[in-house]
């Protein structure tokens, strides 16, 4: 086991400083807002940011309402109560797609695939603990049980679904540890989610994480060995962004080729956390705490890129509070 690099945590208090600097800029920038205003169809983040949900488009409000009428119509349907619950999460309304699962919880309590979807969405609202209870949940359920492909509620280019139940309760799980920093527990996770891989995009999913993972516990030689199967080649489906980031870890792209300098306000969340992060295990603690700032100035709360760019600057903020306690 190599030791562990100074470089993921950097220098306590001079870090803080960035942080505390982005967190200035931050609290001065006007969140966007749509015609919503009432106090449901608003979220706070943990720093403060609050933004109001953008007004969904005809085509998520059909699907939501007929998913509605088609639960209502048969209430002991799990399945239709896990679309009613899905459509209500894609309309942004996490809350009350929580509340739906918690109903089916007590109709369905042995169907692992509600805690799976309700895990999920205590995520997206940054209730890790009860995340992490549900997908715990999921993962018993599932014990000795054939994997399944887990049908798309938003389809991807080619219309082929490209995860599986198992994959995503195992991916989710390590998500909410990763998110509490507990990365032991998170590289467990999605290990398994690695294991359960059926496809070419479910491996390069959780390879990004367990090389992030391993960079954070600083074990380079073990996240550099990680990067053995993945290739360019690969038959990549949806998850280009993690492809793209494990080519790059493996030094197969350039930084350029990752986020052309056209593009580089427009890369998504996962790519430029991907590169924060990376920046930061590679001793560029200032660079990679200035592409946290950046996802945070941007609209895609509910991002996983943009939560882990959350719980970082938060972790970060922690680190130097303590630090100066203990200089005084």
């Amino acid at each position: 086991m190599e030791k562990k690099s100074k470089h993921c945590r950097g220098n306590k208090l001079e870090i803080g400083l960035l942080v505390l600097c982005g967190l200035l800029i931050l609290s001065s920038c006007k969140p966007k807002t749509s015609e919503q205003t009432t106090s449901k169809q608003e979220f706070t983040t943990p720093l403060g940011k609050v933004y109001t949900l953008s007004t969904p488009s005809d085509k998520l409000m059909q699907q939501y309402e007929e998913a509605k009428v088609a639960y209502e119509e048969e209430p002991g349907n799990a399945d239709l109560l896990i679309w009613y619950g899905r459509r209500k999460a894609y309309l942004g309304q996490y809350q009350e797609a929580i509340e739906i699962y918690t109903e089916g919880i007590r109709k369905f309590p042995e169907d692992e695939r509600i805690y799976r979807h309700r895990g999920h969405r205590y995520i997206s609202i940054r209730e890790f603990d009860k995340a992490i209870e549900d997908l715990t949940k999921a993962s018993e359920l599932i014990a000795g049980k054939p994997n399944e492909i887990e049908p798309d509620g938003m389809p991807n280019a080619q219309n082929i679904p490209v995860s599986t139940l198992h994959g995503n309760i195992w991916y989710h799980l390590g998500l909410a540890y990763y998110l509490k920093q507990d990365f032991p527990k998170a590289y467990e996770a999605y290990f398994k989610c690695r294991e359960s891989s059926s496809n070419d995009d479910n491996l390069v999913s959780s390879t990004h994480w367990l090389y992030m993972i391993q960079r954070r516990l600083g074990n380079k030689a073990l996240a550099d060995s990680l990067l053995l199967p993945i290739t360019p080649e690969l038959k990549i489906i949806e998850n280009m962004s993690y492809h793209k980031l494990c080519l790059f870890y493996k030094g197969l792209l350039s930084e350029e080729e990752l986020i052309p300098k056209e593009e580089s306000s427009s890369a998504s969340d996962a790519v430029a956390y991907g590169l924060a992060n990376w920046n930061v295990c590679e001793g560029k603690e200032k660079e990679g705490i200035e592409r946290l700032g950046n996802i945070l100035k941007g609209e895609t709360w509910n991002s996983f890129g943009y939560i882990a760019a959350e719980s970082d600057m938060l972790d970060k903020l922690k680190d130097v509070t303590i630090t100066v306690e203990n200089k005084q």
